[in-house]
């Protein structure tokens, strides 16, 4: 989980655009960030797993 500074101060706008930071808006984490989504990988298991995120299940072959 990220500290509520570090993702205050990425919420800012940047001096310049390529200083953007995406968050995963459940816990802040910013590697492993799913665009579709605006979820972390971690946070996107959990959800999709217990069934919280309509049109995705787990795969299986």
């Amino acid at each position: 989980m990220a500290k509520e500074s570090v993702i205050a101060r990425s919420e800012k706008k940047p001096k310049f655009s390529s200083r953007k930071v995406l968050r995963c808006f459940r816990c802040g984490r910013k590697r492993g960030f799913i665009r579709d989504f605006g979820l972390c990988r971690i946070c996107f298991r959990e959800m999709a797993i217990k069934g919280e995120l309509p049109g995705v299940k787990k795969s299986s072959w």
